[in-house]
């Protein structure tokens, strides 16, 4: 772990702890849902920031782990362990099927296949009513006991213990794009013939890393069904995938904390928006494509890109040393 990345880590939950500790707790909640949703975005950003493959169906593996989590409670028991390890096997298993389908395709068929894929599993969760309640959704799972020794049920309480765990998604995620392994992806990202050429399999890396992004959205997932006690099928929706690919593009693609950031905005904005119009999903749309025409490479890089200018304007402005005589040479 490099000294920067702790930096930024350690800064960033810090002014977010700050700022949960000066709101009132409906926006305690909010924050909640931008951590669960930024560990999505980030599990989608290692597929599309760090491997170049954007994917509109990464709602199937957060909407899995919360449909399990959540019948495993219901059916068998509410013990935390057992519903957050089934929920983040069954995003495991769905994300290992999907890949060994869609790991041959590229570009727009990458993204129909993946789309496609999704809305299946969509279709299954809002038909079969006995299993997973149809369009009325599965509610009824509580807030974990992990045997600690605070309760999960106030709101500061679970942001906290979700804070956490982002934490050491976090650091995980770091330890492995920093590795050879998250270098191999991005010269797949660059250039797939020369990393041929250089004798990696680019299926099989690919796979992998199709399945690590939907093992982090797992992970969201079942976070997402303690945080809410209900699951419908719109957490395996297109809109929530739309809405995922849309906090990495906004954040930034290939940046760690840039999907996070697109998370807060994503979430504060369409929660303000909805609060005064209905139409908000035209704003939505509006971004999209604001941000697709002026920022395609996310706020974090347009922030960065705006301070290199300003400070090589500052540089550009200020007067330079006047040049130095030569000393010595022949005396009169």
């Amino acid at each position: 772990m490099n000294r920067s990345f702790a930096l930024q880590m350690a800064v960033g939950l810090l002014a977010t702890i700050a700022v949960s500790r000066q709101v009132p707790p409906y926006y305690v909640s909010l924050l909640t849902e931008v951590v669960i949703f930024g560990l999505l975005a980030m599990g989608l950003n290692v597929l599309v920031g760090y491997r170049g493959l954007p994917s509109l169906g990464h709602a199937a593996f957060f909407g899995a782990a919360a449909y399990t989590a959540t019948l495993v409670g219901l059916r068998i028991g509410e013990n935390p362990w057992l519903c957050t390890a089934a929920g983040i096997l069954a995003a495991v298993v769905l994300a290992a099927l999907y890949g060994l389908l869609v790991v041959r395709t590229r570009g727009v068929y990458f993204l129909m296949i993946t789309l496609a894929l999704a809305q299946v599993l969509w279709a299954v969760a809002f038909r079969w009513r006995s299993f997973t309640g149809g369009d009325d959704g599965l509610p009824g799972l509580g807030r974990p006991d992990f045997g600690l020794p605070w309760s999960l049920w106030p709101a500061a309480n679970f942001f906290y213990f979700t804070l956490a765990v982002f934490a050491l998604v976090a650091l995980g995620l770091h330890v492995i794009l920093r590795s050879p392994f998250g270098e191999v992806l991005q010269g797949m990202r660059e250039s797939e013939s020369r990393m041929r050429a250089l004798g990696y399999d680019i299926q099989l890396w690919t796979y992998v890393a199709f399945v690590l992004s939907g093992t982090i959205a797992g992970v969201a997932g079942v976070l997402f069904a303690f945080y809410n006690g209900f699951v419908s099928p719109s957490e395996l929706g297109v809109t929530l995938s739309g809405d995922a690919l849309f906090m990495v593009i906004l954040g930034g693609p290939g940046t760690f904390f840039g999907p996070v950031l697109g998370s807060g905005f994503v979430v504060l904005l369409r929660n303000v928006l909805s609060a005064y119009t209905e139409r908000w999903m035209v704003v939505f749309g509006a971004l999209y494509v604001l941000v697709a025409m002026f920022m395609p490479r996310g706020v974090v890089a347009a922030l960065g890109d705006l301070a290199r200018r300003w400070r090589g304007a500052g540089n550009a402005l200020r007067p330079k040393p006047a040049p130095q005589k030569a000393m010595g040479g022949r005396g009169r």
